[in-house]
């Protein structure tokens, strides 16, 4: 099976304009920008035939293609990534069996996340839609619940049911435990990261329904697939001792370099 990464960016975050050109700094003292990060931890994925930028910046494209990157104009009316991945594989003219949207504000994913879950996905011939999910340390939720209580989006967790199957994605931190936990300590809460591997039919059905209410309370877009009742399954992944965040906020700038220079990311 063919494998297109697609890293959809804009600029016109609402939370965070300009964010794909934000800067973070390594371990080492070197200066990228996040979406160069971003496609550099997409181009460590094994058993992938082709990565794209896509994006209807041309700053964002001239940054992109600096760094060597293959880039797809996509339209200004694209509402989020996966609208925006649906239109890049028809400019691209299709042809690949499954396609990978690595969101372009998760630069610390381990490439063996996409890589399972490409396998999930492959395994599972009755899932139209797969996406990660990981397990949280004390240590993550805890942060969870910071960001909350101080107003901030900290990230989206998940609750899945038998086999896998997502019953819901939010903003809010659930399910409700009632419980502190150590740093270092499991939790029953899991993070879902920003990763999502679409059939090619799917992806085209996507692009062609109205937003529905629940994905316009919480800015989910995974949530149109539930609304609509097509399945998504939750792929498990492992952290193997690496520390995981998006970059959803400035704030989070300094969070996620701190975790770089933790595990030694030049």
């Amino acid at each position: 099976m063919s494998v297109l990464i697609v890293i959809p960016a804009r600029y016109a975050s609402s939370r965070y304009p300009g964010k794909p050109l934000a800067t973070l700094t390594g371990a080492t003292g070197e200066t990228k920008s996040l979406i160069q990060r971003s496609w550099e931890a997409a181009c460590q994925v094994a058993g992938v035939d082709r990565v794209v930028v896509a994006t209807d910046d041309a700053r964002i494209k001239s940054a992109a293609e600096a760094f060597g990157a293959e880039v797809v104009m996509t339209s200004e009316s694209c509402g989020n990534g996966t609208e925006r991945c649906a239109e890049a594989l028809q400019n691209l003219g299709g042809g690949y069996d499954i396609i990978v949207n690595l969101q372009g504000d998760a630069p610390l994913t381990p490439h063996w996340f996409v890589e399972d879950l490409v396998k999930g996905l492959r395994a599972d011939p009755e899932a139209e839609v797969a996406t990660p999910v990981l397990r949280c340390e004390g240590r993550a939720l805890n942060g969870f619940l910071q960001d909350r209580a101080a107003g901030r989006v900290g990230g989206t967790t998940a609750v899945f049911g038998t086999g896998g199957r997502a019953l819901y994605f939010s903003k809010e931190v659930i399910p409700y435990t009632g419980q502190s936990y150590g740093d270092d300590a499991l939790t029953p809460v899991f993070h879902h990261v920003g990763v999502y591997a679409y059939r090619p039919a799917a992806l085209a059905d996507y692009a062609g329904w109205d937003m529905g209410p629940l994905e316009a309370l919480e800015g989910l877009e995974q949530l149109r697939f539930l609304e609509r009742g097509r399945p998504v399954l939750c792929v498990e992944v492992e952290a193997r001792g690496r520390q995981f965040w998006e970059l959803n906020n400035p704030e989070d700038v300094p969070r996620i370099q701190t975790m770089m220079a933790e595990m030694g990311m030049a």
